[in-house]
């Protein structure tokens, strides 16, 4: 079995929402992710924070049966 990750493209319900945010660190983050806003930065972490919790839960799920394909590359 392979893992292939894929990215899509999302369509999401938007709300302005009022919440207080390390500034600093929304700036780093964004920085860091190679996006232009704090907005973007906090959608982009969602999104791989979700990302990373799915795929740990796939590993455990999955104990070691799934191989991958082109490690040395």
């Amino acid at each position: 079995m392979y893992i292939h990750m894929l990215y899509s493209v999302y369509i999401m319900a938007v709300t302005l929402t009022s919440i207080r945010l390390d500034t600093q660190l929304a700036d780093e983050a964004a920085k860091v992710l190679g996006v232009k806003s704090r907005t973007e930065a906090v959608h982009v972490a969602l999104r791989e924070i979700v990302a990373l919790k799915r795929f740990k839960a796939l590993m455990k799920k999955s104990e070691g049966k799934l191989s991958f394909a082109n490690l040395d590359e």
